[in-house]
């Protein structure tokens, strides 16, 4: 299990714009929690920190005890896995192909070129299709697979990285109703069974109350929320949604339509 620290993290671009302002948050091992919050308000860029996608231009951020720097990148990254809204998957592969890539942190460099496995992989492989319940399309092209399968496949590559945190960034946007409760079941059970730490993005309300330990409300590149799922209010809802530069903005009614 892991725990993640997140202290006084400002992210700055080259523009000038800060995606981030002197954040700072725990994540406790072993739990499941949400970020909430609109367009722009830095969710996505607080994942890609986690995953040192992105470096802090001020603050640090800790997993494990160990601080996500250059030095510890390789070995970090072989430990937190991400899902992704788009799946990030090779269309021409097969479903197999795909979760082995899960395991190229854990090969030799000329293991990760060739794209070279041993039977431990294919053994873990397998195991986590089976987890995801796609044992029998495992040979099958990724780009013959619906929106909810191939994200299913991306779970499946997280759990093969043997990871102690899974980051999702927005993983049902683009899925139907049905299947956005099914990936939301899931990253709930691997959480529960597992013990894996895990911190999804969000914007459905509903789906945040019914899963989440913990929601974190962003706007601006801050927190304005943390807490219990029981916690979210309309009150809390306005104060996560709403747009300083415009008064009259329909993110809070959007919001509201998913709550």
């Amino acid at each position: 299990m892991s725990t993640i620290s997140i202290e006084s993290v400002t992210k700055r671009f080259p523009n000038g714009f800060e995606a981030l302002k002197g954040i700072s948050t725990d994540i406790a091992a072993g739990s499941f929690t949400v970020i909430l919050g609109p367009s722009g308000a830095g969710k996505s860029t607080l994942l890609r920190l986690l995953n040192g996608l992105e470096t802090p231009s001020d603050g640090s951020v800790t997993i494990d005890g160990e601080t996500l720097e250059k030095a510890t990148l390789r070995k970090m990254r072989s430990s937190v896995a991400m899902v992704f809204q788009q799946f990030n998957l090779v269309e021409r592969l097969s479903v197999v192909t795909n979760v082995l890539t899960g395991r190229l942190a854990h090969r030799s460099w000329v293991g990760s070129v060739f794209y070279l496995f041993r039977n431990e992989d294919m053994d873990i492989a397998q195991e986590t299709l089976a987890r995801v319940g796609l044992t029998d399309k495992a040979w099958s092209r990724v780009d013959k697979l619906s929106g909810g399968q191939q994200q299913r496949v991306g779970i499946a590559r997280a759990l093969a990285q043997r990871p102690k945190v899974i980051l999702a960034d927005e993983p049902v946007a683009s899925l139907d109703p049905v299947a956005s409760e099914e990936i939301m079941g899931l990253l709930r059970e691997i959480c529960d069974r597992d013990g894996i730490t895990v911190v999804v993005n969000l914007h459905q309300v509903d789906l945040a109350r019914r899963f989440a330990d913990r929601i974190i409300g962003m706007n601006s590149g801050k927190i304005v929320f943390d807490g219990s799922p029981k916690h979210m209010t309309q009150s809390v809802m306005r104060t996560i949604y709403q747009r300083e530069d415009i008064e009259d903005d329909n993110s809070l009614d959007l919001a509201l339509a998913y709550a």
